[in-house]
Order: C-alpha cells, then sequence, then structure tokens
C-alpha cells in the first residue's frame, strides 16, 4: 500500500467536511423545524446545543480518523487496547453509511430530477393540486426513481474515482462555492419580497410567548435533536476525512470551522424559504413536503419564477451531491483499508452494490408500497432512515465519545494529544463533561426518539423502549467489554510500548 493520501488544502479539507455535514437536512428539515417550533427561539436554542453537542463529538471523529490513518472499518482496532472488541463497532460503522446511502441517492435523484423539471419549466402555471399530483406520479414510477437514482449514483462515484484530490476535494470546492454563491443570491431575492418583513421578523425575533405555547420540552428537544443530527456524526463519514489531513492544524478549530459552515447554510436556507411562504401565505412548518411540493407553488407565483426555482433547485442538488460524494468516499475507503483494492476497483464494486441497495427504497414508493414496517403510512425508507437516524448515528456519537474519553478505549491523553496537535484552538480539559454529560444527553436523544417515532406511527412506546433497551445491551457489550488483564490506553503510545 502506498501512502495515504492527504487533501491539498485546508480550505479543501474544510469544504470537502462541510459538504459532508451539509445536507437536505440543513435545507429541508431546518427550516420547517423551525417553522414548526416558533422561529428565532427555536434557533437560538440549537445554536447553543450544536456547540455543546455537536462540536465535541465531530472532534472525536476527526481525532479517531487522523490517529489511526484509517477509515471506520478498521480505525478503532489501530486504537484500541489489547483484549478490547472495540474494533467490531467498525461493521456498524460500514453498515450506517452503505444505509444512509440506501435512501439518500433516491432522494438527491430526487433533486436532479426537480432541476431537470425547472430547466424545461414543466412545473410553471401548474395549480397546487397538479404540482402536488406530479410529485406523487414521480414516486409512483419506479422507471423514472430508478433513472434518476442512478444518475445521482453515476455523478458522485465519478467524481470520487477521480481521486481524493483531483475528484473529491476539486469538484466539492467548486460545487460549496457556488452553493454559497446561490444561496446568498437567494437570499436577496427572498427578503426583499413584498410581504416579507414578517416572515423575517418571525426568523429573527424570538417570541418566547410562542414557545411556550408549544412547549417548551418540545422545542428543547426539537432543538437539540436538530443539533445532533444535522452533522452526520456516529457513522465514522467525518474521521474518513481526520484520516486525509496532517498534523499541522488542531482539531478543536478545524471542527468550530466546520459546524459555521453548516450552520450558515441552514441558517440561509431558512432565510430563502421562510420569508417567501410569508410573502405568499404559505404555511412554513409544512413538514417535508415543503420542498417538492409547497415551494414549486410559491415560484409559480414570483416574477421570474422559472430562473428562481431552477437555481433553488440547483443548489438543492449541490448539497445532496456533496453528502453523497462524502459518504461514497467513505465507502470507498473501507475497500481500501480492509482489502487495498486499487480505488478504480472499489469504485466499480461500490456503484454495483448501491444501485441494487437502493432498489428497495425506491420500490418501496411503487410496486412494494403494499409493505409497511411501521403502520399504515410508513414505507422502506421510513425503516432504512429509523435504522440510521434512530440507532446507528446516535450510538456511534456515543460510542467515539466513550472510546475517546475512556482509559480502556483509545484514553483521554492519547485522544487530547491527537486532538491538540498543531496551530489552532486547543480542546478544553472537559473530560468529566464527556465522560459523564455528554453521553447522558445523547442517551436521552436515543430514549426519546424511539419513543417519539414508535407513538407518532401509533405504536407502543413502552414497546419502543424495551426494543432500545435491548440494543443498549449489545451496545454496551461492545463498549465496554475488555478481556481480564488488559491494560488501558492512559499513556500516550510510543514505539517501545511492546503492549499494543
Amino acid at each position: 500500500m502506498g501512502e495515504r493520501e492527504k487533501f491539498g488544502s485546508r480550505m479543501g479539507f474544510m469544504l470537502v467536511s462541510a459538504g459532508c455535514a451539509i445536507g437536505l437536512g440543513n435545507v429541508w428539515k431546518f427550516p420547517y423545524m423551525t417553522g414548526q417550533f416558533g422561529g428565532a427561539g427555536f434557533i437560538l436554542i440549537y445554536l447553543v446545543f450544536l456547540a455543546i453537542l455537536g462540536i465535541p463529538i465531530m472532534v472525536c471523529e476527526f481525532s479517531v480518523g487522523r490517529g489511526s490513518q484509517k477509515s471506520v472499518a478498521s480505525s478503532f482496532r489501530v486504537l484500541e487496547p489489547k483484549g478490547a472488541i472495540a474494533h467490531r463497532y467498525g461493521y456498524l460503522g460500514m453498515l450506517g453509511n452503505y444505509m444512509l446511502m440506501m435512501f439518500y441517492t433516491m432522494v438527491a435523484g430526487w433533486t436532479l430530477f426537480y432541476f431537470y423539471k425547472m430547466i424545461r419549466g414543466t412545473l410553471m402555471k401548474l395549480t397546487p393540486e397538479e404540482i402536488g399530483a406530479d410529485f406523487g406520479n414521480m414516486l409512483g414510477s419506479a422507471g423514472v426513481m430508478t433513472f434518476w437514482m442512478i444518475v445521482a449514483v453515476l455523478i458522485s462515484f465519478g467524481i470520487c474515482s477521480l481521486g481524493l484530490q483531483r475528484g473529491v476535494e476539486k469538484i466539492t470546492k467548486i460545487m460549496m462555492i457556488a452553493l454559497l454563491v446561490l444561496m446568498i443570491i437567494m437570499c436577496i431575492r427572498s427578503v426583499t419580497l413584498p410581504g416579507a418583513s414578517e416572515g423575517l421578523r418571525f426568523y429573527l425575533i424570538p417570541d418566547f410567548d410562542d414557545m411556550v405555547e408549544k412547549g417548551i420540552g418540545n422545542v428543547l428537544f426539537g432543538a437539540m435533536a436538530q443539533s445532533f443530527f444535522t452533522l452526520s456524526l456516529g457513522i465514522g463519514s467525518m474521521a474518513i476525512f481526520g484520516s486525509y489531513l496532517g498534523k499541522s492544524r488542531s482539531l478543536p478549530g478545524e471542527a468550530v470551522g466546520i459546524t459555521v459552515l453548516d450552520t450558515s447554510v441552514a441558517l440561509m436556507a431558512g432565510l430563502i424559504i421562510i420569508p417567501s411562504c410569508f410573502a405568499f401565505g404559505i404555511e412554513p412548518g409544512a413538514g417535508p413536503g415543503l420542498i417538492f411540493i409547497t415551494l414549486p407553488n410559491v415560484f409559480n407565483e414570483m416574477a421570474g419564477g422559472q430562473i428562481w426555482g431552477a437555481a433553488f433547485f440547483l443548489f438543492l442538488c449541490f448539497a445532496a451531491l456533496s453528502t453523497v460524494i462524502a459518504v461514497f468516499e467513505n465507502i470507498i475507503a473501507f475497500a481500501m483499508d480492509l482489502w487495498h483494492w486499487p480505488r478504480k476497483k472499489a469504485v466499480m464494486v461500490n456503484i454495483v452494490a448501491i444501485i441494487i441497495l437502493s432498489m428497495p427504497c425506491v420500490l418501496g414508493f411503487n410496486l412494494w408500497s403494499d409493505f409497511h414496517p411501521f403502520g399504515p403510512e410508513s414505507n422502506i425508507m421510513d425503516l432504512e432512515d429509523f435504522i440510521v437516524s434512530n440507532n446507528l448515528l446516535p450510538l456511534g456519537s456515543l460510542f467515539y465519545v466513550l472510546f475517546c474519553v475512556r482509559r480502556y478505549g483509545w484514553g483521554w491523553e492519547n485522544f487530547i494529544a491527537e486532538a491538540n496537535s498543531g496551530k489552532g484552538l486547543k480542546m478544553p480539559p472537559i473530560r468529566i463533561y464527556m465522560l459523564f454529560i455528554l453521553p447522558l444527553v445523547i442517551l436521552t436523544v436515543y430514549v426519546k426518539g424511539y419513543w417519539d417515532f414508535f407513538q407518532g406511527q401509533g405504536l407502543s412506546p413502552v414497546l419502543g423502549l424495551a426494543i432500545a433497551g435491548g440494543i443498549l445491551c449489545v451496545f454496551g457489550y461492545i463498549a465496554f467489554y475488555r478481556k481480564k488483564g488488559t491494560v488501558p490506553n492512559d499513556l500516550p503510545r510510543g514505539e517501545d510500548d511492546k503492549r499494543f
């Protein structure tokens, strides 16, 4: 095996890592959650949770990646003490990346299809009912859904096949810069619409009475959950970029910069969508249909709506594809780390694998639409998203934190030495917070997520808690098991350390 690839520049690392974090959750979920939970007050709480939850976990992922110089497939095996079985989480991390792409590639295909529709003008002059029916027709067509999913897969793997610097870094930088430019232009357009001022007040001025009406607990948990999931932490999708990073810069500073970029995109997305909804009398908390059903109606009411609609779905394409490219790079690294495959072979095999694995989700909206895993309104995408979002992301984040701070994991001293290596912001002495408080918060998100999901599907929340408890037992075995006589990783490792 040759020397591990590295990013060509710090800017490349920042934009590729931010591209992984910036996805449809920023553009799709954040605006409608802001609408549902009261606007500016929700945003303030979200930012606080982002700082105290997201950044420490991201530093853990980056540190494990850079310290091991491996993907999640083998990073824990390199760093764990002899006798531990932390490396078994690597299989769950790999599963998480594949399962995320099993439905994300399909949704990325939706964004490409709607950009194509906007360019052609096929959505213009349709009535709101016709636009809703058009979205339903897309979901009902297995051929259309499959075609655009494959287009998204081929574009993304094609970029990854060019290599880290020439492909992933170079093209993602262009996409991210274009995304930011498009968003700034659309923000200016949105806030200057007649009637947008009411939306700006809702978005920028906290109304705590409205928060009380919606339930402080609901708003707090909504903000905490969104801040936790927005960065896609827990399955090693950030760790891989740490493994491509040199030691000239400290990792807390890089994590803060990436979080600021991710948050800026989410805030700008809200600034585009919410004032536009208020300007045209549309409910901003309309849910997931906001993007593909509600907003095309908004563009139809705008002067030059076809141009603005095409620009919106173009930046949505960039947001979706930047995440797909980043996760595909992680998937390619699995094969390169575990089986020493060349990049081209890893790309070709995974093109076939991802297309096949994505088909159940595609067919779940049409040919297999009678399959309801949780209830009459659920489908295969709900099942896949539940496994990733309600299980692998929170438990994976918990695992990374415990692995980094426990002496029978990697150990705090090793973790802090790696995180603080290089110039820039340093990790504060917060071991107690990361050992006790942060895991408790993550467990709260995990358990509350199960309760809400089962209750929302019309199932018994108690059954959900029982399942969550069983999964936690398995997780605890992997996280805490060690053979008798295992030597803790509480000292920096060196060449003369024969324990390893």
